[in-house]
């Protein structure tokens, strides 16, 4: 059963939904397994909790 991980900044739950059918459907095309074994599982992180380039991302 693959488990896929995204770790990312909030997202709109539409967005979300997209995400994982994409995903899903990425993993049933290319191992030919049913879509019920695919796990996504979405980490957010407030963007005054992580930064890049020596800025946290809230501040930009």
């Amino acid at each position: 059963m693959p488990i896929v991980t995204v770790q990312q900044g909030p997202r709109t739950v539409e967005l979300k939904r997209e995400l994982v059918k994409q995903i899903t459907d990425a993993f049933v095309d290319a191992y030919r397994i049913p879509a019920e074994t695919v796990q996504v599982w979405i980490h957010e992180v407030p963007t005054d909790s992580w930064g890049a380039a020596g800025t946290l991302t809230a501040d930009k």
